[in-house]
């Protein structure tokens, strides 16, 4: 395949010594400054060039095609192409302020508690930002540029934030926006121990149609692994601190390639450079120049810009504590400054010397109101030209959708034909709710898989834990502390099954942010996140119970036979399951992994303290009753109860066996019986050593278990899991809006 399909265009070849398109690093500065364009001209979408590279291969073979010699090379191959219709993203009068934290005096000195002004993190911000061009927010730490990227993007609240933000003069429905944007976080969240290019291909399964063949989905992917310059880390995992991997550089490509997965329209981006040295740096920032070349509005925020990545940008916005101090064309920086009345030298730094002025200013005692001033002053000046430009590159928001989707822009499943309506005519997510599941789970268990250890761990856990009861309490005898022991073999094998599910709390808490970005643009559905993994965590709670039955039930020598075995396992099985649930929905409110656990820990004794058996459901307070009720080891401490004492017939203390566990156990076998005799002559019943004075009904009755059949107990722990994995997802609902108030 030596040209595309259609059209002919033709694949760029990199000779050997060619590198992924990105300019020569020893190369003079000079030579790597870039021509800022009047008017932008877009490259063809991506989606656009897959659809010639595939209908160039009309040989219906279903081999793969060799990427490490097809680059496509957005920025030169169709340059030359403009568009009559670009995008236009417009935000004026943006502002935003916060509550400040309230501030508490001693009231012996006479003061209480005082509120503070509102800090203002945004004020009055206005500006936009064209298709093909790169808008970068510069500023120093809390000069509010994360906040202007969020709120660009709708992560305020519109209670909360003032002003308009527009999109070729319309606002923006919520519900659109998910579909046509992408915003990348500041930190690089990825599943560990997937590689760069199985990454990349679960990202295409949430964010492509199902409609789209498996093999255009890998073509797509193989295609953006070229754009993003990650081949030679294709096949390397992503890593962690106890895995090595990929590199920061990659790994910030990376989260930006899972993002831009569906070509979005907008690209927000919160510090992509952050962190990165200065080659890796120009590379992130020379792929997002080919994202906006490719036909996309590019917003990113940037701590202080080298000076290549300065050539790259076109607009930028400089702010102060809220306030804009500078909006342009980084080529208008010297005007700017000089007529400020502070030129920049010749060989500084444009950037530097800004930052470093306006950090100069923030320390005197006027700040930097007085650039404020002067920069509205000098965007008057500007502004007929801009207006004039605008006036001639905007169009409805309609058609420009029409045209992008006519492009193959957008593949999140939007029509081709996008009506008048266009919440209707671009779906909220791309797949059905089953295909996502489907996605949740493979890419989970491909995780886990690869880290086999975590399961080991818990795994280990509950066969050693099993092992140690089943020797401390080998074959137990029905003798009045053979029932002793045997209620409290039950007791703590079932509180064993909760606290080994407390290893669920770092599970999703690792997954927390992953799943808030994938959710935010509607990469998948909550629900199905919430039942893809309530699925597959079935599998390992079977082995794991059976494994505990095996171990223990036997060698403690329960009653009942296959059939109590069978019960027993269920009913470890339902409190695995029901554990699991808990703590999963417990991970879901609580942030933090020690305190969650310090939360389990606590509630689950709690739980243990009302279960009934170290205090009879008859003697536990009034007050305290509706505990005992809610208490997740109740159900299954009284089903095993239940379970081991199910013969009414059978008898566990005869005669002279209910003076055990007394004082009078001591005594001489002929003084028991004298005993008996002078108790049957009392009560005028015959009572001898073999007379059987409690029963395992007896048993069930001082243990206060008489309401609840041990199947009812099964089938209401059960219920629990249901219930607390409902539980879980409305916390998911509410608490992963992912917007600032």
């Amino acid at each position: 395949m030596s040209h595309f399909g259609g059209s002919g265009m033709p694949l760029v070849k990199p000779t050997a010594g060619d590198s992924l398109s990105f300019p020569n690093q020893n190369e003079p500065a000079e030579h790597k400054k870039y021509p800022k364009r009047g008017r932008p001209s877009v490259s063809p979408s991506l989606a656009e060039l897959l659809k010639r590279v595939e209908g160039a291969d009309t040989s219906g073979d279903n081999t793969a095609i060799d990427h490490h010699h097809h680059v496509i090379e957005l920025s030169h191959a169709c340059s030359s192409v403009p568009t009559s219709y670009p995008f236009v993203l417009s935000f004026k009068n943006l502002t935003y302020s916060v509550k400040a934290s309230q501030k508490f005096e001693l009231p012996f000195c006479g003061k209480g508690l005082s509120d503070s002004p509102d800090k203002v993190l945004l004020n009055d911000i206005s500006g936009e930002a064209r298709e093909g061009e790169i808008m970068a927010v510069l500023g120093a730490s809390g000069s509010g540029k994360s906040t202007l990227i969020d709120a660009l993007a709708n992560r305020i609240s519109k209670e909360s934030l003032k002003g308009s933000v527009t999109l070729n003069g319309e606002v923006l429905e919520s519900s659109l926006l998910k579909v046509i944007s992408a915003y990348v976080m500041q930190d690089d969240l990825l599943f560990p121990m997937l590689t760069v290019e199985e990454t990349l291909m679960f990202s295409a399964e949430f964010r492509l149609p199902r409609s789209l063949s498996k093999r255009k989905k890998k073509a797509r992917v193989q295609a953006l692994i070229d754009q993003l310059g990650l081949r030679n880390a294709a096949k390397t995992v992503i890593g962690d601190e106890g895995h090595r991997g990929v590199s920061g550089g990659e790994r910030r490509r990376v989260s930006i390639g899972i993002d831009i997965i569906h070509d979005p329209i907008l690209l927000f981006l919160d510090e992509p450079t952050s962190g990165l040295d200065s080659t890796s740096a120009f590379m992130v920032v020379k792929v997002l120049q080919r994202i906006a070349q490719s036909g996309s509005i590019v917003i990113m925020s940037v701590h202080q810009p080298s000076y290549r990545i300065l050539n790259l940008l076109d607009r930028l916005i400089l702010l102060s504590h809220g306030n804009t101090v500078f909006g342009g064309s980084p080529a208008n920086l010297p005007d700017f400054f000089s007529q400020f009345g502070h030129p920049i030298p010749e060989n500084e730094n444009r950037t530097e010397f800004a930052l470093d002025l306006i950090r100069e200013l923030e320390e005197t005692p006027e700040g930097t109101k007085n650039l404020v001033e002067f920069n509205k002053s000098w965007q008057r000046t500007k502004s007929p030209k801009n207006n004039n430009h605008e006036s001639k590159s905007s169009i409805s928001l309609t058609d420009a959708i029409r045209q992008s989707v006519s492009r193959g822009k957008l593949v999140s499943g939007a029509t081709t034909d996008p009506g008048p309506d266009l919440t209707s005519s671009v779906p909220t997510f791309a797949n059905p709710m089953w295909f996502e599941m489907i996605v949740i789970a493979k890419r989970s268990m491909t995780n886990s898989r690869r880290m086999p250890e975590l399961f080991g761990i818990r795994f280990g856990a509950v066969l050693v834990t099993g092992i140690i009861l089943a020797t401390i309490y080998w074959k137990l005898d029905n003798s009045p502390k053979g029932v002793q022991e045997r209620i409290a073999f039950l007791a703590f094998a079932m509180v064993t099954t909760f606290y080994t599910c407390a290893e669920a709390i770092p599970v999703f808490l690792q997954e927390r942010y992953i799943f808030m970005r994938e959710t935010a643009y509607n990469a998948y559905r909550r629900s199905s996140y919430v039942l893809a993994h309530s699925i597959i965590s079935i599998p390992a709670l079977v082995v794991l119970s059976l494994t505990f039955a095996a171990v223990t039930f036997f060698a403690v020598g329960l009653a009942g036979g296959f059939s109590g075995f069978i019960f027993f396992f269920f009913i470890i099985l339902a409190s695995f399951w029901a554990g699991s649930s808990f703590v999963t929905f417990l991970s879901g409110i609580v942030s933090h992994v020690m305190l969650g656990f310090t939360v389990v820990v606590a509630i689950l004794a709690y739980f243990l303290l009302f279960s009934g058996f170290f205090i009879s459901r008859d003697r536990i307070p009034a007050y305290w009753i509706w505990f005992h009720y809610i208490s997740l080891v109740k159900y299954p401490f009284e089903g095993v109860l239940q379970n081991e004492f199910d013969d009414p017939n059978k008898c566990f203390v005869r005669g002279v066996q209910m003076f055990d566990n007394t004082p009078l156990g001591s005594l001489p076998m002929s003084m028991k019986l004298k005993l008996l005799k002078s108790m049957s002559n009392a009560l005028g019943i015959n009572i001898t050593s073999s007379t059987c004075v409690t029963t395992a009904s007896d048993i069930l009755k001082q243990q206060g278990i008489t309401d609840i059949s041990k199947w009812n107990c099964l089938w209401i722990l059960v219920a629990w899991g249901f219930f607390f994995r409902i539980l879980f997802y409305f916390t998911l609902l509410v608490g992963s809006k992912n917007k600032r108030r």
